[in-house]
């Protein structure tokens, strides 16, 4: 068993994806998704390579899941190497004077409330030692983007402010800005969009975790 591990958020799919199968060469993965057929893909995918991976089909805005998945977490492994934060809601597009009040609670309770509740779960279980990643996606202020662009500005407050916080003391929060790439979460942003102009997850998931340490 691999003596490293590293929690993914938002496995199921697009760059956490990538990032699992990347990691997976020297990390054992513990996969958080809503689709269990996709972690199931995944989990293939990286047994294929070798590597080994712990399933957790769960949603995220569930505190008492994310509750069990930490605690589940400490008792096997007593520590977490590694946390990368992929997941996020992805509202329809649509003017701010029109916002669905239902796509606005879901956004929030998702990008901001359980990044927020995240945060005090994992943090204990990265210690002094581990490290931190999220993405950033600046769409605060586009047109039609009011529900995501501002649930997502908000995650990426709370990510820069704990980065600010444990900058001495660890652990190490990244915040990594994805080149735009041909996701499902894009894909209903624009529809119609020449996608094999848009960068590879594979290779993006190399590049973001170039610059993490080692």
């Amino acid at each position: 068993m691999m003596d490293k591990t590293a929690l993914i958020t938002g496995a199921s799919r697009g760059l956490g994806h990538a990032l699992a199968l990347a990691l997976a060469r020297t990390h054992h993965i513990i996969a958080v998704g809503r689709t269990t057929g996709a972690l199931e893909e995944l989990d293939d995918a990286i047994k294929a390579q070798g590597g080994a991976a712990t399933l957790a089909p769960m949603d995220i805005t569930t505190d008492a899941a994310m509750q069990t998945l930490c605690r589940g977490i400490y008792a096997r492994w007593g520590h977490l190497d590694l946390w990368a934060h992929t997941a996020v809601h992805a509202a329809p597009l649509a003017p701010a004077q029109m916002i669905n009040a239902k796509d606005m609670s879901k956004s929030v309770a998702a990008n901001v409330t359980a990044t927020a509740t995240l945060i005090s779960y994992v943090a204990p279980l990265l210690g002094t030692d581990g490290q931190a990643l999220f993405l950033d996606d600046p769409r605060a202020g586009d047109k039609f983007f009011g529900a995501y662009g501002a649930t997502k500005a908000a995650q990426l407050a709370l990510a820069r402010a704990w980065q600010a916080e444990t900058g001495k003391t660890g652990p190490q929060v990244h915040i990594a800005t994805p080149t735009p790439m041909p996701t499902a979460t894009r894909a209903r942003f624009f529809p119609g969009e020449d996608r094999t102009a848009l960068a590879d997850p594979q290779g993006e998931a190399a590049r973001i975790l170039a610059t993490l340490q080692a």
